[in-house]
């Protein structure tokens, strides 16, 4: 597509960037954060309908977010595939700090209602939560990560990271050369697939990344819908 290729060179290993089953705080519609939540009876449909999916696909390794509610999704998929699921803390969520880590919008409403009107209005810097990690650290981690695992399966054909919207939403946003800022002009919905390809750097012309699949969840047609939730 961006470049001719000789007989015999290597294709891109294709990342596969899956975020978690649906959680009980996506459910109630916290802002999850670092903080753990179940996956809902929902999710854990959604994880086996993702991994029936995935069964066909030439994937060589699993990773994924310490935290519960996608490390549970990747045990699924792995137990799918045949697979150990490999720990990576790097690409947990982003830590919003501990006041405001699993509450609400409601509650965030009350006890902090400037972030709020920040996050609404239309600037293109995100809001500032006490204690938060910061988003250059974020990014920085995140993409560290995930440029690790690619070089670490270059020759592969495909691997997978379970992982938040957060972290995909950095990643996508660095590979279309956006930077990270707002508004973020896609959704990253429960058990999606999102496709990123990373060039070896054998094939003249082509570029580091391209992203070819964006929030794929046509695994999910047989699983009941609750609308597009998009805390994470």
């Amino acid at each position: 597509m961006y470049a001719l290729r000789a007989q015999g060179e290597s294709e891109p290993v294709k990342l596969l960037l899956i975020r978690h089953g649906e959680s009980q705080g996506n459910h109630e519609g916290r802002l999850q954060g670092r903080r753990e939540f179940p996956l809902t009876a929902r999710g854990q449909e959604q994880c086996r309908a993702l991994a029936s999916r995935m069964a066909a696909m030439k994937v060589s390794a699993v990773y994924s977010s310490p935290i519960r509610r996608a490390y549970d999704t990747a045990l699924v998929v792995g137990e799918q595939l045949g697979l150990e699921v490999t720990p990576e803390p790097r690409v947990q969520e982003y830590d919003f700090g501990e006041r405001l880590s699993g509450l609400t919008w409601q509650e965030i409403r009350d006890q902090a209602p400037e972030i709020v009107k920040a996050i609404t209005s239309n600037r293109s810097e995100f809001p500032r939560y006490p204690g938060e990690e910061g988003r250059e650290a974020f990014h920085q981690r995140v993409c560290a990560a995930i440029g690790d695992i690619a070089e670490r399966h270059r020759e592969d054909h495909a691997v997978a990271i379970v992982t938040h919207a957060g972290p995909i939403v950095v990643y996508v946003m660095d590979t279309l050369g956006r930077g990270y800022r707002r508004p973020v002009p896609f959704v990253v919905e429960n058990t999606s697939i999102t496709t990123i390809e990373v060039d070896s750097g054998s094939a003249p012309f082509a570029p580091p990344a391209v992203v070819m699949g964006l929030n794929d969840v046509c695994h999910l047609a047989g699983v009941e819908s609750r609308g597009k939730l998009r805390l994470d």
